[in-house]
């Protein structure tokens, strides 16, 4: 706790300060990270800068949405487990009721043929975007690593971009098979999780909802963009819960709303099972990043110098990253007109050549799909 009364903020401030940032987070973590910096270390000074960073680098190694964890860390420190709680619903819970409303529509029955147009333009972008997110990770981990290290990277890379593009739900299996390799290189020992996983997708209904749930905010090993995958093949392929259009239109949904991109796993849940479907996959993917919190947050400084953790995520974070650059692939498949595949270029030569925003690429990706619907384009089915 802070180590004067006066710094310590209200449950009320909690309320507001992290529903401000629940509000107004769009970008994704870099943006959430800004702005938890700005109020609790720069504005506030309720954290030390140095405490601040050795909580990033904490939850960083954490599976899940790395910014949605330390917003909740950040309130945990500063008023206890309820601040935790009241702290991480505040930050997930405006982009929630966003992308809630969002998806209703998307999804509707027969949604106005602008909207549909919207929809195909912005998820036409989503390949370019998760291009960008994994090429943002890939240069720490590489500097990170020595010389010995970088061939294996390369290793796990590849095997999570082709797991990415080939074998959908099971990717996770590869991500924790790469972090078990990483492991039994540095002569630890890893026994039985991919036999325990496997058995686990056997479910179907609500339980496959709730497994899918689960991948997202608990075996995500990189967070963010990496759910992509993980949803994907679950929510399309296997179990029919979407088309790869609508998939396509709830990632950009996720991208354009405030507030974590696993957000997303809310429209697959909206998808399966209505209002209490992506209600429920929404508390299933969020309430890890909580019990990380409540229950280890005070044994990070441990998790950081913990040699299992480090070597577990050298396997599984590069994994990760090429996951990520991966999913472009089946996300490129998804595309069925031909003038999306122009606006996946246009999109592409924004976010990777010219470096510019990826709200501002969703939006005008959608601008241009409406704009293609009122002129007579085909639509995506």
């Amino acid at each position: 706790m802070a180590s004067t009364a006066a710094r310590i903020p209200s449950l009320r401030e909690v309320f507001t300060e992290w529903g401000r940032i629940g509000c107004l987070g769009f970008g994704g973590p870099p943006a959430h990270i800004s702005m938890l910096r700005k109020l609790c270390v720069a504005d506030r000074g309720w954290i030390a800068d140095e405490e601040f960073e050795r909580a990033i680098a904490a939850t960083s190694m954490l599976p899940g949405p790395a910014s949605t964890e330390l917003a909740i860390w950040c309130a945990w420190r500063l008023r206890g487990p309820a601040g935790a709680l009241l702290g991480g619903a505040c930050f997930i819970l405006p982009g929630l009721v966003a992308i809630l409303a969002l998806s209703a529509a998307f999804l509707a029955s027969a949604p106005p043929d602008w909207l549909r147009g919207a929809g195909a333009g912005a998820g036409a972008a989503v390949a370019a975007v998760a291009v960008l997110a994994g090429s943002g990770l890939a240069p720490p981990v590489w500097r990170r690593a020595t010389d010995g290290q970088r061939r294996r990277l390369i290793a796990y890379a590849l095997l999570g971009a082709a797991g990415a593009a080939l074998v959908g739900p099971w990717l996770v299996l590869v991500l924790i098979a790469c972090g078990a390799a990483e492991l039994s290189w540095r002569a630890l020992q890893v026994h039985a999780w991919p036999i325990v996983l496997a058995a686990a997708t056997s479910t179907g209904g609500i339980g496959a909802l709730c497994w899918t749930a689960f991948k997202v905010g608990a075996l995500s090993f990189g967070g963010g963009f990496v759910i992509v995958p993980l949803m994907q093949g679950d929510a399309v392929h296997t179990h029919h819960w979407m088309t790869s259009g609508q998939f396509l239109n709830g990632v950009a949904l996720g991208q354009v709303t405030p507030g974590p991109v696993t957000h997303t796993v809310a429209t697959v849940g909206y998808a399966a099972a209505g209002v209490g479907g992506a209600l429920l996959s929404a508390l299933v993917a969020f309430a890890p990043s909580f019990a990380f919190i409540l229950i280890g947050a005070d044994r990070f400084d441990r998790l950081l110098r913990n040699p299992r953790a480090q070597a577990f995520l050298g396997g599984a974070a590069p994994a990760a990253i090429g996951a990520i650059i991966g999913s472009a692939i089946p996300l490129t498949r998804a595309l069925s007109e031909t003038w999306q595949y122009f606006v996946l270029a246009a999109a592409a030569i924004w976010l990777l050549a010219l470096r510019r925003g990826v709200v501002s690429a969703l939006v005008g990706a959608g601008v241009v799909g409406a704009i293609a619907a009122l002129a007579g384009a085909p639509l995506p089915a």
